[in-house]
């Protein structure tokens, strides 16, 4: 037969009279499933071999195959074949006519003799062989199959048996898959010419020759139920390479074969209960039930399948949020009322909060939060004797710390009236005992990794079937994939909270007020899944009662962009500290971008606001311009800056220009996942910030929820769709400093100037009705001044006042090093005056200047 050329072609009317039946003719046919393993033992015996060959499972279980199968003969003598190997690959298909060399033999009646396995299937375990084989056999059968030992001279009768054996190859103990059926379930008796079943040969094609092997390939595993998922799936695999099953009626017409397993799989022990009471009231006895060991076998199987079914509706009810909170609620909702009738779930402390928690196993310390409760009893029954939220331990002697230290599942099938007393007795003021005693009770370990994360308490109600053996597996199984999904909840609220972590550690915390200006800040996610990211904004105090005003940008998502983005701001806030010009500090920060790595940019705008001299001083880095909603008149104007180049291009100058600002405007900066939107031109968003920014607002916190609203609407509006990048917004208001809270001197440098600067701040500070603070302030000015005069060069030196959320005073020279905080012995004449400095200011610093260095220091005004 050339299985490589021919091609299915279905039996047609005309054919000749021994053509299958309907039923045969689409390949359905009982089969019979034997495997043997590597000793030529049978270690599988499906129910339907034991209707077509007549042996109890129980006794041919364990037995040389060669003494039950029709195979000694079929498979070649191969004693020039190498030994076997567990790692031998498959060989190519045999030749094969159809027929079995004993085929021809009338005599012959499927056995060989007992002394040993024969050269055919002998040599075929232990050397390997590659192709598959299959053949027809006329056997005589015991007549009836039961689950009894065969009476000796019992009545047998003869079989027609057409076979399929496949060798299997793999690390398991199983090979060989033998296939096999009645060929006298394939005639046709309505015809008067006769079955003809000796047209009807077994054979074997390539799984691509014909559309129906996803048949096989699904049902077959259904028929190999003592084994794993794993073990199964390797066979049927197998079973596909090496040649799909099919009948031949002639050289033309091959029909696929799908296994049929003839019975019904839900009989069950009702229906044998029900006949027995009606045998019994008719007075008759209780009848015995044909087949009644394949029952047997279907209702195991259809046990089984139930509690697949299950756990696969379960698996498909569950893990469908990383919610942990609604994870859990799921599994308790999918197991009540199917399986269980409560389900009271416990997860470990830290599991709830998020945290890590210690190796190894509970003990008597570790705490259980109650976080979900599933019953089918009437509302409110146990709501209030084990509220959901209560933390406990468990002691020793109770089945949950079995439960949870052994990691195993703990089958109770009564609880007794000791056992209730024992639990009732954690649940202080609480009576448990009617809830619990004489249901059955099933505890479960959620683990993941070897690890316990929780347990489910599982009770029936008595009037219900106890919890058996196969519960105890399916509470198992069910508790494995529970287990999964909880921890792929609890996981990713850990990482969530270790993103949020991190990103609050790197955005600054902003006061509200500085000098001259109230300030309001945003930072919005682009996703829930992606909660850190490059957007940055910050707010540095300058000498001179300036503020510096900082939005950026890092290119890209993620840990690494959070990561530049803390680096980036560090630099930027220790450089503003020096009091670098804008231009200058963008070019210092691109020195450094760069230097840190060739993928590292990012944008950013950098502004500093002088409250005294009402002007903005900004330079740009290929940051999107700032928004300035002028006070008079509520305008709003994008301020036409030089762009620049992202930070870390390089080679690219960085131009400030000077705005002037007048009291009460405000500043809007932002990045551009507030105003960008993917297939929207950028103008839209430019536009619709200009708009709501100049919107009125009660406060600044209403001003920047009313933009990032209005963000939001436009391209809502536009059908684009929701914000994907990260927001980070900072606005500002303008408020200056007035005149009137500004004093300034210009002293020359001469000794006695230090007696000025003392009566002059103490005259202010009276006329500022701020006279208790004239004692310390004149004190330190003494100290800054006399410095300044003692290291100046030869510009006089400037003292200034200003009176905004603290008292600020500043001394300018023309020095430019700077002082630094020493320590002065008791012989020392000097180095104190910096430590007078130091201990009675509320915050003190030095600065470059462009002529020398500033000397500052601020005190808390009354009240404040």
């Amino acid at each position: 037969m050339d299985r490589g050329t021919e091609r299915h072609t279905p039996p047609s009317r005309g054919a000749a009279s021994g053509a299958p039946s309907e039923h045969a003719a689409g390949g359905r046919v009982p089969l019979a499933v034997v495997v043997v393993d590597r000793a030529g033992l049978v270690s599988h015996w499906s129910s339907g071999a034991r209707r077509l060959f007549g042996v109890p499972r129980e006794e041919a279980i364990g037995e040389p195959a060669i003494d039950l199968l029709p195979v000694s003969g079929a498979l070649p003598d191969i004693d020039d074949h190498p030994p076997y190997d567990d790692h031998l690959s498959y060989g190519s298909y045999g030749s094969y006519d159809g027929r079995a060399p004993y085929d021809d033999d009338p005599s012959y009646d499927g056995r060989a003799p007992h002394d040993g396995l024969g050269p055919g299937l002998g040599n075929s375990l232990d050397r390997g062989l590659g192709y598959p084989a299959a053949g027809r056999a006329r056997l005589t059968v015991p007549e009836r199959a039961g689950t009894a030992p065969r009476p000796a001279g019992g009545e047998r009768r003869r079989v027609d048996v057409l076979w399929w054996a496949y060798p299997l190859v793999g690390p398991g103990s199983e090979r060989l898959l033998v296939l096999a059926a009645d060929a006298e379930a394939l005639h046709r008796p309505d015809r008067d010419d006769g079955p003809h079943v000796e047209r009807i040969a077994p054979g074997f094609a390539l799984h691509t020759d014909f559309p129906g092997a996803e048949d096989l390939a699904r049902r077959l595993p259904e028929i190999l139920p003592s084994m794993s998922v794993g073990e199964s799936a390797r066979i049927v695999a197998q079973v596909l390479e090496l040649g799909y099953p099919i009948l031949e009626f002639s050289q033309n017409d091959r029909v696929p074969v799908t296994p049929d397993w003839g019975v019904a799989r839900r009989v069950g022990r009702r229906v044998r209960r029900e006949r027995a009471a009606r045998a019994a009231a008719a007075g008759r006895p209780a009848p015995e039930d044909e087949g009644e060991g394949d029952e047997g076998d279907d209702l195991e199987h259809a046990a089984v399948r139930e509690r697949l079914e299950f756990l696969n509706e379960v698996s498909g009810r569950i893990g469908t949020s990383l919610d942990l909170t609604r994870t859990v609620g799921e599994v308790s909702r999918a197991v009540v009322p199917r399986f269980t009738d409560v389900a009271c779930t416990y997860l470990r402390e830290q599991v709830v909060a998020g945290e890590e928690f210690p190796e190894g196993v509970p003990d008597t310390t570790t705490m259980w939060h109650r976080v979900a409760l599933e019953h089918t009893d009437e509302p409110g029954r146990w709501d209030d004797v084990v509220p959901l939220g209560e933390a406990m331990p468990f002691p020793e002697h109770t089945p949950f710390f079995q439960c949870m230290t052994s990691g195993e599942p703990v089958l109770v099938p009564r609880i007794s009236e000791q056992l209730g007393h024992a639990v009732a007795s954690q649940f202080d003021k609480r009576d448990l005992r009617p809830l619990i005693t004489g249901r059955s009770m099933l505890v479960v370990p959620l683990k993941a990794r070897d690890v316990v994360l929780g347990f489910m308490v599982l009770l029936r109600h008595p009037e219900r079937g106890e919890f058996d053996d196969m519960d105890r597996v399916t509470g198992a199984e069910l508790a494995a994939r529970a287990g999964l999904v909880l921890d792929n909840a609890r996981m990713y609220t850990h990482q969530e909270s270790v993103a949020e972590t991190l990103q609050d550690s790197m955005l600054p915390r902003i006061p509200p007020r500085m000098a001259g200006c109230d300030i309001a800040t945003r930072y919005l996610p682009g996703t829930l899944l992606g909660r850190v990211g490059g957007d940055w904004f910050d707010a540095v105090k300058l000498p001179g009662a300036r503020t510096a005003f900082v939005v950026g940008d890092v290119m890209g998502h993620g840990l690494h962009s959070a990561a530049m983005m803390g680096q980036l701001r560090t630099a930027v806030q220790t450089m503003a500290a020096l009091d670098l010009p804008p231009a200058q500090l963008l070019r210092n920060l691109d020195d450094l971008a760069r230097r840190l790595g060739d993928t590292y940019l990012a944008t950013c705008l950098y502004a500093v606001y002088d409250p005294i001299a009402g002007e903005l001083h900004l330079a740009n880095a290929g940051h999107i311009p700032p928004v300035l909603v002028r006070a008079d008149d509520g305008r709003s104007e994008l301020l036409a800056l030089p762009a620049g180049a992202p930070v870390g291009v390089g080679g690219v100058p960085f131009e400030a220009v000077r705005v002037r600002v007048a009291p009460g405007d405000r500043l809007v900066m932002c990045t551009d996942g507030l105003v960008e939107m993917r297939g929207e031109d950028i103008g839209v968003g430019l536009a619709a910030l200009c708009e709501s920014a100049a919107h009125p607002a009660a406060s600044m916190d209403d001003a920047c929820d009313t933009i990032v609203r209005a963000l939001a609407a436009t391209f809502s509006k536009a059908g684009r769709g929701s914000r994907k990048d990260d927001v980070a917004l900072l606005m500002a208001r303008l408020n200056g400093i007035a005149p009137g809270d500004v004093a300034e001197w210009s002293l020359p440098l001469e000794p006695a100037q230090v007696g000025r600067a003392r009566a002059a701040v103490r005259e202010q500070l009276h006329d500022w009705r701020l006279a208790q603070l004239a004692g310390p302030a004149e004190l330190m000015v003494s100290e800054v001044v006399t410095n300044a005069v003692r290291h100046a060069h030869g510009r006089p030196l400037t003292l200034r006042l200003v009176r905004g959320e603290t008292l600020l005073c500043e001394v300018d020279d023309d020095d430019h090093g700077l002082p630094t905080l020493t320590s002065a012995g008791p012989d020392d004449e000097s180095g104190r005056g910096l430590r007078v400095v130091s201990t009675l200011a509320r915050e003190w610093g030095t600065g470059r200047t462009a002529a020398g260095k500033s000397v500052w220091f601020e005190l808390t005004l009354p009240g404040r």
